[in-house]
This record gives C-alpha cells, sequence and structure tokens, in this order.
C-alpha cells in the first residue's frame, strides 16, 4: 500500500513534467472541478484562473525542451484528506514557486488550489 506522502508527491511530480510537456490531458484529470489558481500579477493585482482557464493555458503551449527541471520542497499531508506541497518548476525563462493544495476525494488526490510567483525571470505577464 502507498502512503499518502508518497501519493502527494508523485502528483506533483506529474504535476511538473505535465507542466515540461505542456500536457494538458494530464490537468484535466488531476484537477478537481472547483480548481483555481492565484497569484499576483506585475500591476500589483490578484488574479484567479479556473480550472478550463489553466488547462487551456498549458495546452496553448509548446513544450520546453530537454528534461524537466523542478524540485519538491515539502509535502505535508494532515489527515486522510488534505495535503500541500511548496516546490519550484522551471519553464524558461522563467522559475516559478508554487504551492499546490490536495484534496483526497473519490479515492485519489486532486489538485484544487495553486498558489504561485515568479521566483526568478521575467514576471509572468497575463
Amino acid at each position: 500500500m502507498t502512503l499518502p506522502v508518497q501519493e502527494v508527491a508523485a502528483q506533483a511530480r506529474a504535476y511538473c513534467e505535465a507542466l515540461h510537456r505542456s500536457d494538458a490531458s494530464v490537468f484535466e484529470a488531476m484537477c478537481d472541478e472547483a480548481f483555481l489558481m492565484t497569484f499576483v500579477a506585475p500591476d500589483g493585482t490578484s488574479r484567479v484562473i479556473d480550472k478550463a482557464a489553466f488547462v487551456a493555458r498549458v495546452a496553448g503551449r509548446d513544450p520546453f525542451a530537454g528534461d524537466p527541471s523542478y524540485h519538491i520542497e515539502t509535502v505535508d499531508v494532515a489527515g486522510p484528506d488534505i495535503a500541500h506541497v511548496k516546490l519550484w518548476v522551471d519553464m524558461p525563462p522563467r522559475r516559478y514557486l508554487d504551492y499546490l493544495g490536495f484534496f483526497h476525494v473519490g479515492g485519489e488526490w486532486k489538485l484544487v488550489t495553486k498558489l504561485f510567483r515568479t521566483a526568478s525571470g521575467p514576471a509572468l505577464e497575463g
């Protein structure tokens, strides 16, 4: 039997690798219908993107060359049904710091929230 920390870490790896490959189908399956991505835009305002917009954003860009570059810093599982992951992932020319929130529903870990900021490189536009 796989431990919850291992299951959540596997989802985090799949998340990073799917971003690198621009594989929107992974996010269609991984993200809960209530998924929201939140970030601070360069103008200082907060922005929220829902699942459909996030999946479309991933599908609308080309895969990155080479191997994925990322590091999972922490995986925190609280009880049987919630988890939090802190990681960085490179999407050239940027490196992002992501905070991912997962719920365990229907027998699987679903991505429900994503907070992120640009850790290095030009700020995200739009």
